[in-house]
């Protein structure tokens, strides 16, 4: 049987992660994952994509919020988990998706700003404000999204990663970690490498007791550039720049998403929303026999 080996949420979109032991579920994913975005002057999300240094950005839970952390940067920026009431109502833009964000100050952007080193705004998830994941992928079923890409959940797999590093090591590249996948959760113990290409349903026990959770695993991953960056540093491998993608590229060239190259599985919430998940909890797959 799989078991839970990793939680990690991203409080800030593209910035760094905090690896729990236990998390909230809701529909729209891990509690406070991807919940606040970096803008440009347009509205329009930025990443590591084009500034690497976001990775550097460390977040950590303190007792009224979220406290973000760079080398560089005397003050540290704690973001309320609750707005303050006043936020001005703003357009913000992941990929296709256009809707109401709202924007978290002056204090926030300028904080940014300087980590950066170009304008940027930060903006927080509207509660009233519903992102549907897209139907082509889910079918029947509404899921919520925040700020992520496109989906409520990223799961990947131990094995996976382990048969990435043994062709990496192959080819005498350095190993990468999973860090550079940047998944909610990580299943160790599920069987054969890239067995979740072929899973439908995820069942995770309930923390205390509780009945499973269970997700759906609805779209594999295609993966971008960003898994070239460690996530510690913000920076690239000088002898090998472009790996892990030069390796996917030999092995998960995947015709589901055009050719893109494929690791990890995005999943939605079919049951459990308002539970908890701990890292240790068993889990079952189930597969999708087509």
């Amino acid at each position: 049987m799989a078991v839970i080996r990793g939680l990690f949420v991203y409080p800030v979109k593209s910035c760094g992660a905090i690896a729990l032991d236990r998390a909230q579920l809701e529909t729209q994913g891990l509690r406070w994952d991807r919940h606040w975005m970096v803008v440009d002057a347009t509205g329009r999300f930025v990443s590591q994509r084009e500034y690497a240094a976001m990775a550097r950005i460390v977040p950590a839970f303190v007792q009224d919020g979220v406290q973000l952390v760079m080398d560089g940067i005397d003050a540290a920026l704690v973001l309320p988990f609750q707005p303050r009431g006043n936020e001005a109502r703003v357009s913000a833009t992941v990929w296709k998706d256009t809707f109401d964000a709202l924007d978290e100050g002056d204090e926030a952007a300028q904080w940014f700003t300087r980590a950066l080193g170009v304008p940027v705004r930060l903006v927080r998830f509207a509660q009233d404000v519903t992102r549907l994941s897209s139907k082509k992928w889910t079918q029947d079923d509404d899921a919520p999204t925040q700020f992520a890409d496109g989906f409520p959940i990223l799961v990947t797999s131990e094995s996976s990663l382990a048969e990435l590093n043994e062709r990496l090591a192959a080819k005498g590249a350095a190993p990468v970690s999973m860090s550079r996948f940047r998944p909610n959760i990580v299943v160790g113990d599920a069987g054969e490498a890239f067995d979740e290409d072929f899973i439908d349903t995820l069942s995770i026990e309930g923390d205390a007791g509780l009945d499973d959770v269970v997700l759906r695993f609805v779209k594999p991953c295609a993966r971008c550039p960003i898994t070239t960056i460690d996530q510690q540093t913000g920076e690239r491998d000088a002898q090998w720049p472009t790996e892990p993608l030069d390796t996917l590229q030999t092995f998960r060239v995947d015709a589901r998403v055009d050719g893109g190259l494929t690791f990890g599985q995005n999943a939605i919430v079919v049951s459990g929303a308002g539970r908890r998940v701990a890292v240790g909890a068993q889990a079952q797959w189930e597969y999708r026999f087509e």
